[in-house]
């Protein structure tokens, strides 16, 4: 159970009135009427003590202590307790709500002593104890009723802010590992189709003792390491950069001949399909063009291929990138190309598949959708 249900000028204007109601009904069914100088008085006393419970919540003790002393007054006017006890109920359980419970308990010992006194004239000593013990018992419970509902109330706003917090470390942590992935992704696809290009361009002109074959190669080796280059200064830029700062157009499938044509030096011949496709989403563009370049890695890299298909078509909601090889190159364990492949493709609400065709080489069939949305994790 949380702290008092009502709040605000409205809920505490009509507890105010609900309060002040009751005590001077029970004042005037008490009384038989307001006759007398002690009647009117304390009747003020009521009015008084009701009135100022609309400040309980700013000043809670003061107001205690004012209900207190108009319990008292209205006991020694009328020799009898009365309906202004609600009055002082209401303010000692603001002051337990509002955390001083010290004070609380001051209040309600004094509360017992004025009750005992105020109850004492005309009564045997047997009834005022029992009315004493009674009304003692009564204030105990209201003190400790409150207090454990307000400490279960901040045990529940503490482990609700603990689980906040929990939440909002492990989101953090969630997006750092996601940045670092793409990072190292985007380093990965950038460098490593370039220089496994390079590797193999240097491979050949060594093993090439015919000048023009070498020379051949090493004019493949200067323009990919060109290409090279321009990928990691767009790469660092983009890392670089601040958000309001302009981005740096990132790669598509309208690069997809400089691919085709940097992996054909290697000696593969590499056919494209491209279907008529409507335009992409600007992250469905570049997840495309990386999983070509790292199929086509792939190609020259392990494959040992002769010829290669790079095909891409719509389909329904989704692209289709499918590269496929005649070579003779066995898989083996998916390394962090396969993974970075599969990656981005899930990081879109795609899929990815991989392995060998039964007529032999290699397949790699990226299913990608046109209105890309967050893979459950």
């Amino acid at each position: 159970m949380s702290r008092w249900p009502w709040r605000g000028r409205s809920a505490n204007t009509g507890l105010v009135l609900a309060v002040g109601l009751i005590a001077v009904v029970g004042l005037l069914v008490q009384s038989h009427g307001i006759d007398t100088a002690a009647d009117w008085t304390a009747l003020l006393a009521v009015l008084v003590s009701t009135g100022v419970l609309a400040l309980r919540r700013r000043h809670p003790v003061p107001v205690g202590v004012a209900a207190l002393a108009a319990v008292a007054a209205y006991g020694a006017l009328l020799h009898q307790p009365g309906p202004i006890m609600l009055v002082f109920v209401v303010a000692l359980y603001t002051v337990v709500d509002e955390g001083h419970l010290a004070s609380a308990i001051g209040l309600g010992l004094a509360s017992v002593i004025a009750f005992a006194v105020a109850d004492g004239a005309g009564r045997s000593t047997n009834t005022m104890n029992g009315a004493v013990l009674l009304h003692a018992g009564w204030l105990i419970a209201v003190i400790v009723g409150v207090t454990r509902n307000r400490r279960a109330y901040l045990a529940e706003a503490q482990a609700r802010a603990l689980a906040a917090e929990q939440r909002l470390a492990e989101q953090a942590r969630r997006q750092a590992t996601e940045e670092r992935l793409r990072i190292a992704r985007e380093l990965h696809d950038a460098l490593g189709h370039h220089l496994s290009l390079i590797n193999v361009q240097a491979s050949a002109a060594l093993h090439r003792p015919d000048p023009d074959r070498a020379e051949q190669a090493l004019t493949a080796i200067k323009q990919t390491s060109r290409e090279t280059l321009r990928e990691l200064r767009r790469t660092l830029v983009v890392l670089r950069r601040d958000d309001d700062a302009p981005s740096t157009p990132a790669p598509g499938l309208n690069r997809l001949g400089d691919l085709v044509t940097a992996a054909g030096r290697s000696g593969v011949a590499i056919r494209t399909e491209f279907a008529e496709t409507p335009p992409l989403p600007p992250e469905v563009d570049l997840a495309a063009y990386r999983i070509v370049q790292e199929a086509l890695t792939n190609v020259t890299r392990h494959a040992g291929a002769t010829t290669a298909v790079v095909r891409v078509r719509p389909e329904h909601d989704d692209v289709l990138v499918e590269v496929e090889d005649d070579g003779t190159g066995t898989p083996g364990t998916p390394g962090s190309g396969i993974r970075g492949m599969d990656e981005r493709a899930r990081a879109l609400g795609g899929s990815l598949i991989t392995g060998p065709r039964p007529e032999g080489g290699f397949r790699v069939c990226a299913r990608l959708p046109l209105r890309p949305g967050t893979a459950p994790a």
